[in-house]
């Protein structure tokens, strides 16, 4: 009865010892792949901005007064020349009627002093003749030369006023006419600032009555570029950008400025970069929240791999002693085991990376993680170089 429990106690030890090994055992290694292909890798940078016309004028007021009439409204296709809103001309008119009759009687002032000059020139002819023979004195003759030159200075002094009131009723006729407030350019009304009855007050500074874009089918983009991401762009490059009103539709577009100008908001400066649009279906609205990424380098058509490839290193001995460093080489699988290839790695776009160089074929399993029946998969995160 002993001896049967011994032999029971025996096989329990040799049980559980055999369980600890299998536990114990190397666990399989499963490697997560992906190929090695023929793609393209963009360099980008992220901003965001607002959509506005390229040429915008605004359109004011040179003189106050009530708004009698608006003939635009937003979205009015005008022309230049075309009326868009009328000031009360009342005062104007007052003013140009005044200006009038005041010309007019500095006319017939002239009339009357050239009529004056006239008699003045006869008698001072009479009385020097008479001097000759002793009729009048030479007082008299010398009082009626002054009187006649008086009377043509007087002349000179009257075509100057009929001048001056000339002037002013020219000045009373431009003020009439800016009570007609037209289009100065070929556009559409982007907004209107007015409304019939209100006074409009253009005393200290020019009220903004109309905004008028010239033309929307020429859309810009004025980014906010970090000052870290700057150094990059350059004129010329292409840009793609979506819009919340349409966010399956990518829009095409053109950086054809970089405004030197900095842009500082708490302490964080920033420069516009604009880019230029094309709007043949006046799908973008000006004020539109743009979201745009410049592309800054491409590469078309190269052998590029994940960038987890390049950050991924075996564990265990595959992974040891490897002499060629972590972003010159790629782990590839061969017989199931993983075989570092030596690689050159060029542009990347924070997903894929441009292989150079190297012993990497099209078409290859690079390894980017690993995983065992009793853990998750491990792979490296993106990375951007």
């Amino acid at each position: 009865m002993w001896k049967r429990a011994w032999i029971g106690v025996v096989v329990a030890l040799a049980a559980i010892a055999g369980l600890v090994v299998w536990l114990k055992r190397p666990k399989p290694v499963q490697y997560l792949t992906a190929p090695a292909k023929i793609g393209n890798v963009q360099r980008t940078v992220t901003t965001t901005g607002s959509l506005n016309p390229v040429i915008t004028v605004q359109v004011g007021s040179y003189v106050s007064g009530p708004i009698q009439a608006i003939y635009c409204d937003y979205n009015t296709r005008v022309k230049m020349g075309q009326l868009c809103a009328k000031i009360d001309p009342k005062p104007f008119q007052v003013a140009v009627d005044e200006a009038q009759a005041n010309l007019a009687s500095a006319q017939a002032q002239v009339t009357k002093d050239q009529a004056s000059l006239a008699y003045a020139k006869i008698n001072y002819q009479r009385d020097a003749g008479l001097l000759g023979r002793g009729i009048v004195s030479q007082d008299t003759v010398d009082n009626d030369r002054s009187v006649y030159r008086q009377d043509l200075a007087q002349i000179g002094v009257d075509q100057a006023a009929v001048q001056q009131r000339a002037a002013a009723l020219e000045a009373a006729k431009v003020n009439l006419g800016y009570t007609n407030i037209v289009s100065p350019v070929n556009g559409t009304v982007v907004s209107r600032n007015v409304n019939v009855g209100q006074t409009v007050a253009a005393s200290f500074q020019t009220p903004t009555l109309f905004l008028i874009a010239k033309d929307l089918t020429k859309m810009e983009v004025d980014t906010n570029v970090s000052e870290s991401d700057i150094g990059a762009l350059r004129v010329g490059q292409q840009a793609i950008f979506t819009v919340d009103a349409y966010p399956e539709e990518a829009f095409h577009g053109v950086v054809w400025q970089i405004r030197k100008a900095p842009i500082t908001v708490q302490n964080v400066v920033t420069y516009d970069a604009v880019i230029e649009v094309a709007n043949p279906k006046l799908l973008l609205f000006p004020g539109m929240t743009a979201n745009a990424r410049i592309i800054t380098e491409q590469r078309d058509a190269v052998l590029t791999v994940p960038v987890a490839a390049l950050r991924f290193t075996p564990a265990g001995p595959a992974g040891a002693g490897m002499a060629v460093p972590a972003n010159d080489r790629v782990y590839v699988l061969r017989k199931g085991k993983p075989a570092a290839v030596p690689v050159k790695a060029g542009l990347s776009d924070g997903v894929s990376v441009e292989i150079k160089g190297g012993n990497l074929h099209p078409g290859e399993q690079v390894i980017v993680g690993e995983r065992t029946s009793a853990q998750p998969a491990r792979a490296m995160r993106p990375r951007f170089f």
